[in-house]
C-alpha cells in the first residue's frame, strides 16, 4: 500500500447527518425520526463513520419534518422513509 492511498484511507470523510430539531419539524414526528436514526446507527454498526448532530431550523419548515445527508436535504420524512433513505446511502 502506498503513502497516497494511506493517507486517503485514513482521512475518509465520514457521513453528515444532520436533523432538523425545530418546534415545526419536531411537532411533526422528528423525535420519532431521531430515534430510528440513531437506532439504525447503532443496529448497523455505522457510529464510527458517522457524524450524527441536530440543527434547529434546515429553513423548510412547511416541508418538514427534515433531515439532511451531507448537502442532500430530505423533507417529508418519517420513521420509514427515513429507514428506506439510510439504506440507500449505506447499502
Amino acid at each position: 500500500m502506498n503513502i497516497s492511498h494511506l493517507k486517503k484511507t485514513i482521512m475518509k470523510t465520514k457521513t453528515s447527518i444532520t436533523i432538523c430539531l425545530g418546534s415545526a419539524c419536531y411537532r411533526r414526528g422528528n423525535q420519532l425520526v431521531l430515534e430510528t436514526i440513531k437506532q439504525y446507527l447503532n443496529d448497523n454498526d455505522l457510529n464510527d463513520e458517522v457524524e450524527f448532530k441536530g440543527h434547529l431550523c434546515e429553513s423548510s419548515c412547511a416541508k418538514g419534518p427534515n433531515f439532511q445527508i451531507n448537502d442532500k436535504l430530505f423533507s417529508g420524512i418519517d420513521q420509514n422513509s427515513v429507514v428506506e433513505i439510510l439504506d440507500k446511502h449505506f447499502k
